[in-house]
C-alpha cells in the first residue's frame, strides 16, 4: 500500500446497495485518500432513492445518466468514459471501482496497464474476470459489522463468506514456500502480498479472521515465529510450513 495514494472512487449506483456505504468508504481510506468520489445512475429512478439520502453525508457526487436504450447499461459507459478522463488528467494514482458487474473487467485491465493500482469492491456474486483484473478485490459483505440486528432484538453473528478448504490451504502453503528463505521461513508481509498477486479476492476476513496472522495461527499446517527489529516499535512475524 502506498500511503499517499490518491484514489478515484467510482461507484456503479445501479449495481451496488447503499447499505454498504459507510463501511465501504472507511475501507477505502486504508489504501489511500479518496480525492474523487462519484456515483453513476439514473437519479430519476426510484430504485436509487436510498442512495440520495447518503450522498451528502459522504461527499459523493452523483452523475446523472439516462438509460437511452432499453437493455443497454448507459451507467457503465459513463463510468468508463469518466475513468479514462481521470486517468489522463493524472490527478490520481489509484482507482476504486465499486461494482459487481463484469463489464468493468476491461477498464480495470486498462488502468493497470497504465501503472495505476486498482481496487475492486463488489458483492460475492461478482464474476471472476472482474475480480482477477484488479490488484485487490474486497467483498462488501465482509465490511459489515460482526453482528447484525435480527428480529426480536437479538444479535446474530454473520456467516463467513468462505470456508478454509484444502485448495485455500494449498494456496497458503505454496505462497509460504515461494517466499521462504533457505531455512523455510518467510516474512508474513511478503506472503500476504504474494497471495494477493495469485488471488486478488483473498482476504482473511472472508474466513472470519480480521488479520492474516490469526488465520495462520489457527492452522496446524504452519509454524509462526516473532522476531525483534532493531530500533523499531514493531516485531516481525515469520511463517514456515510444517513438514
Amino acid at each position: 500500500m502506498i500511503k499517499d495514494t490518491k484514489i478515484a472512487v467510482l461507484i456503479d449506483g445501479d449495481n451496488i446497495p447503499s447499505k454498504y456505504i459507510s463501511e465501504m468508504m472507511e475501507e477505502i481510506t486504508k489504501y489511500g485518500t479518496p480525492t474523487i468520489k462519484r456515483i453513476y445512475g439514473d437519479w430519476t429512478n426510484p430504485y436509487l432513492s436510498k442512495w440520495k439520502k447518503v450522498l451528502l453525508e459522504h461527499a459523493i457526487t452523483p452523475i446523472q445518466q439516462y438509460g437511452y436504450t432499453q437493455g443497454k447499461n448507459a451507467t457503465d459507459s459513463a463510468m468508463i468514459i469518466d475513468a479514462m478522463d481521470i486517468l489522463y488528467s493524472e490527478k490520481v494514482n489509484g482507482f476504486c471501482l465499486v461494482s459487481s458487474d463484469s463489464d468493468f473487467t476491461k477498464l480495470a485491465t486498462r488502468l493497470r496497464e497504465a501503472g495505476i493500482v486498482v481496487y475492486g469492491m463488489g458483492e460475492k456474486k461478482t464474476p471472476d474476470p472482474f475480480i482477477v483484473a484488479c490488484d485487490k478485490f474486497i467483498y462488501l459483505e465482509i465490511l459489515k459489522k460482526d453482528t447484525e440486528e435480527a428480529v426480536g432484538g437479538k444479535d446474530v453473528k454473520k456467516k463467513n463468506l468462505y470456508n478454509l478448504t484444502p485448495k485455500i490451504i494449498r494456496l497458503l502453503q505454496n505462497s509460504v514456500e515461494d517466499a521462504a528463505d533457505d531455512d523455510g521461513w518467510a516474512f508474513l508481509g511478503d506472503v500476504g502480498s504474494l497471495i494477493l498477486k495469485k488471488q486478488p479476492n483473498f482476504d482473511s476476513r472472508n474466513f472470519g479472521f480480521e488479520k492474516l496472522t490469526p488465520l495462520f495461527k489457527s492452522l496446524k499446517q504452519f509454524e509462526l515465529e516473532t522476531r525483534d527489529q532493531p530500533n523499531a516499535r514493531f516485531k516481525l512475524i515469520f511463517v514456515k510450513n510444517k513438514t
